[in-house]
């Protein structure tokens, strides 16, 4: 729905359904509630995400027709994509494989064209649209010498602006403006502004001026100003809270160096402080245990007295380390409710969400906002409500903020 601070959505990655006629299934069930509650008077946009099973046949002429129907009669619209997890996302276990296929496999190429295929389809004329990516790979799948990185990173984005290519090409046939928009978070191969800064002007320019200006008849400044319009970054707010980085400090570093932000992630992390008194420790890490799931990844960042980090790569480990005394402060993965700010002794990051959102007012630096709490159905009970009310909750919160 279009807002003050820009067109407002949820993803659609909290509902399960693999195949097209699930997950339109489960859209059917749930955005006509959601949108009387958040959206009565006004088009509701959509954060649409497809796994591979559905982008493949929802590509069928007749399942494109039918879903585009359907939005027209619910007054409903899509203007972002998530292309992050390929494959199952409910009722299995995901953690690392959240990242496969990575940017080195083909069948993530085949599979973010499919879906910016379907977006420009889908996008309301006039609109620019964007889809979310992994940032290239899981960053332990090739971390066993510089040189295995070097190759992972430069397959991965050679085979990105093959993706770039196609964006250009629909643009410039008279297509809607789309990007692809990078998300970095803990322990992919980017997880921090310096690692997307570094990417975007060790790599991703180097190797992409050339290939445009091959491409498309262009000099070396429209080569870099066409990267840069149609790979953007992916700003997911818990994320960057897990690297301690402050919004006004990745948003200043972001326009400092040019480069644009597709899509803002609004969600939240657990957070606590670690009590230096044994048995208040325990309890703190005890309320942590309570989040301790199989599904996703949790990944927790602990701060350290002397300012430096310890970075785990899921709760298991840090609960494993959980004495000890050098640590300060713990931070986890877990996309938590974003309209609460305490979860008995443990908090959340929403303070950096009411920063972003702050800084969103007094100068737009995106257009596309998407809630992407993802983890209903594995919060502990008490955090539980029917979906279309948790979803609405969270929705009207952010328009508040507004």
């Amino acid at each position: 729905m279009k807002t003050a601070i820009g067109h407002l959505t949820y993803c659609t990655n909290i509902h399960p359904g693999e195949s097209w006629g699930d997950h339109f299934a489960q859209l059917k069930k749930f955005i006509p509630a959601i949108k009387q509650q958040v959206s009565p008077d006004q088009p509701f946009g959509i954060g649409l995400r497809l796994a591979n099973t559905a982008s493949l046949e929802l590509s069928r002429e007749e399942h494109l027709k039918a879903f585009q129907q359907w939005l027209k009669e619910n007054d409903c619209y899509v203007f972002t994509m998530n292309g992050f997890p390929y494959g199952g996302f409910h009722n299995i276990v995901v953690k690392d494989q959240v990242h496969a296929p990575d940017w080195t496999n083909a069948d993530r190429v085949a599979y973010t064209i499919r879906l910016f295929r379907i977006l420009a389809a889908l996008l309301p004329a006039g609109m620019e649209g964007g889809v979310s990516t992994n940032p290239l790979t899981y960053k332990f799948w090739c971390n066993r010498c510089e040189e295995e990185k070097n190759s992972f990173t430069e397959s991965a984005t050679l085979n990105m602006l093959l993706v770039l290519e196609q964006l250009v090409r629909i643009h410039r046939s008279g297509g809607p403006l789309m990007h692809l928009d990078v998300e970095p978070e803990p322990d992919g191969l980017m997880e921090n502004t310096s690692e997307y800064i570094s990417w975007y002007f060790d790599e991703l320019l180097p190797a992409g001026i050339p290939f445009i200006k091959e491409k498309f008849d262009v000099d070396d400044q429209e080569a870099a100003d066409i990267i840069k319009n149609h790979i953007q970054l992916c700003y997911d707010v818990c994320h960057f809270a897990l690297v301690y980085e402050a919004p006004q400090r990745v948003l200043e570093r972001l326009h400092h160096y040019g480069l644009k932000v597709g899509k803002l992630q609004i969600s939240a992390a657990l957070k606590a402080d670690m009590p230096a008194n044994t048995a208040a420790r325990k309890e703190v890490t005890d309320a942590f245990r309570r989040f301790n799931e199989p599904v996703y990844l949790h990944q927790v960042i602990a701060r350290k007295k002397d300012g430096n980090f310890i970075h785990y790569p899921d709760l298991p480990q840090a609960l494993a380390d959980e004495d000890n005394p050098e640590v300060t402060e713990w931070r986890s993965h877990f996309h938590v409710p974003v309209f609460l700010d305490q979860f008995g002794i443990l908090q959340s990051t929403q303070e950096d969400i009411k920063q972003v959102l702050a800084l969103q007012r007094q100068q737009p630096f995106t257009a596309h906002l998407e809630v992407e709490t993802y983890t209903w159905d594995v919060l502990p009970p008490e955090l539980k409500q029917e979906m279309s009310l948790s979803v609405s909750r969270e929705l009207n919160w952010i328009k508040a903020q507004a």
